[in-house]
């Protein structure tokens, strides 16, 4: 590991699913303060540093068009899960003396301002973690679409995908012993050999903006400032 940081300006995608701990549901105040000390701890290297967060804690639209529903409906449902835990991780960051702002791609001017990339761009300028919150604000595209989304938006230097484990493996590592994890990736062999790590269209649109994606553990305390710092365990996906 050196000093050198290798990325200076990045998008961290942060799962819904990760705020809930050990619970089958919603938040766990804990581990959204563990997350908020392992962005912050990246963010003391003067990493600038915006996220995009789901929420499958909470709200998954999909669940309403499965059972017959509306999924246009179900997707606006989900979006204002995203606001939900976008509050929930700024009030972890704000408990640490972080400066953060929540920008929701639905305007709600009660409780949070309204995305444009211009105002994005102001509060990164001034020093602030910027969360995004509310998807694209448009129906069928999963938050992994818009963090890819907002990373070209934001001129990242990479997109950080937090996930259950230490990288992309050639199947789920939980349930097959025989899953192969990679190191390094091109975006057209995730694309290719069918890798669910992010949907198709996030890495699309990584690959048009040339934006790497870093893959790692959510669970591993400190390895976002690890992995900025040239170290920690994860694959990168470049072109």
């Amino acid at each position: 590991m050196t000093t050198e940081v290798r990325y200076r300006r990045v998008l961290l995608k942060v799962s819904g699913e990760a705020l809930m701990g050990s619970q089958g549901f919603g938040i766990d105040v804990a581990v959204a303060d563990r997350i908020a000390a392992d962005i912050a701890e990246a963010r003391a290297l003067g990493v600038e540093i915006s996220i995009v967060i789901g929420g499958g804690n909470i709200f998954r639209g999909v669940a309403v068009a499965s059972k017959g529903g509306d999924r246009v409906t179900g997707d606006h449902m989900g979006m204002l899960g995203t606001v939900i835990n976008a509050l929930a991780l700024r009030t972890s960051l704000i408990k640490m003396g972080v400066e953060t702002i929540v920008l929701s791609a639905i305007a709600m001017p009660e409780i949070c301002e309204s995305f444009s990339q211009r105002t994005a761009l102001a509060h990164q300028a001034a020093g602030h973690v910027v969360i995004f919150a509310g998807g694209t604000g448009n129906p069928f595209f999963t938050t992994d679409s818009a963090g890819a989304l907002r990373a070209a938006e934001m001129g990242a230097n990479a997109l950080f995908k937090a996930t259950q484990v230490d990288g992309i493996y050639s199947a789920d590592p939980k349930h097959d012993p025989d899953a192969v994890r990679y190191d390094r990736l091109t975006h057209d062999a995730v694309l290719q050999k069918g890798l669910a790590v992010m949907d198709v269209a996030a890495v699309a649109l990584a690959r048009e903006n040339h934006i790497p994606i870093v893959v790692f553990s959510i669970h591993e305390k400190g390895e976002f400032a690890r992995i900025l710092l040239g170290g920690g365990r994860a694959t990168i996906v470049t072109d």
